[in-house]
């Protein structure tokens, strides 16, 4: 299934995406896709629950990120062998870990916000882990892949000046407002099973600056979820930004970043595709 939200911020509704025009609206039974719908086994109820949902066309309505605001958001440094070569450093020998504040999810269509004193606001598509059940100290991969409630496609968007030049953790150059666009959808596990050789990309302004394939990254998605629970507490709900393939902004000979105005597309196969505007500081 793809599972999707609908409606303006902060009152979004669970709809089920049916195919490219029409989508079942689940809003009259499930409260909204957070971690107490999948914690509670909602997955494995909404097929009848589709079938019996009102069926609608998709219209203008603006589309939220596919998951409610999460616990945390976990991401994953130099997780592509090529991204790490663009970038001089040295493939990792584990997961580098850093965390995203939760409030940075906003809807695939929704502006970036440049914050105030940044110069050095860059892109990175990216595959996102949704975890469907409490895990912690999982033993191998298997029971990391039942872990997992789906994919989903996400802009892991970074100021690198804050992330590298101000010291301290990466997460305050990760974690300003409208730093983690998610969606469209949610793709539930079992209707993408193989995430091992998907397609990326992303353009600015028309141009293309990165291609990809999760098949380059240097840790599977079910061996990230493994080692994470070898140090947290992952829960449902939880999104895991896994890293992204070469053609960042930081990487180009010179470092070209973002500017209000321009605009960024990108897309995963399988996942969909988004559109962002920069806009200016507030």
């Amino acid at each position: 299934m793809q599972l999707m939200r609908l409606g303006r911020p902060g009152a979004e509704r669970p709809v089920v995406r049916l195919d490219e025009n029409r989508y079942a609206d689940v809003s009259g039974v499930v409260r909204d896709f957070d971690g107490a719908f999948f914690d509670d086994g909602g997955l494995d109820s909404l097929p009848d629950i589709v079938t019996a949902a009102p069926v609608h066309e998709f219209g203008d309505e603006r589309v939220g990120p596919p998951i409610a605001r999460p616990h945390q958001i976990l991401c994953i440094g130099l997780n592509y062998s090529d991204h790490a070569a663009e970038t001089g450093a040295a493939v990792p020998a584990e997961p580098i870990l850093f965390t995203k504040s939760p409030n940075t999810l906003v809807g695939p269509r929704d502006g970036i916000r440049q914050p105030r004193g940044s110069t050095k606001l860059d892109w990175e598509v990216e595959l996102g882990i949704v975890i469907g059940k409490r895990a912690s100290y999982l033993d191998d991969h298997a029971a990391a892949r039942d872990a997992i409630a789906g994919w989903v496609l996400v802009n892991d968007v970074s100021e690198r000046e804050f992330q590298i030049e101000r010291s301290g953790q990466w997460s305050k150059g990760k974690s300003a407002e409208t730093f983690n666009p998610a969606g469209p959808v949610l793709v539930t596990a079992d209707e993408l099973s193989d995430v091992s050789a998907l397609d990326m990309w992303l353009d600015v302004n028309g141009e293309r600056r990165q291609t990809g394939t999760t098949a380059t990254m240097v840790f599977d998605p079910y061996e990230i979820v493994r080692y994470l629970s070898q140090f947290m507490v992952l829960e449902p709900g939880d999104l895991i930004n896994t890293g992204t393939p070469p053609g960042v902004g930081m990487g180009m000979k010179p470092p070209v970043y973002l500017k209000p105005g321009d605009v960024v597309t990108l897309g995963i196969a399988g996942l969909g595709e988004q559109r962002s505007e920069v806009l200016p500081p507030r």
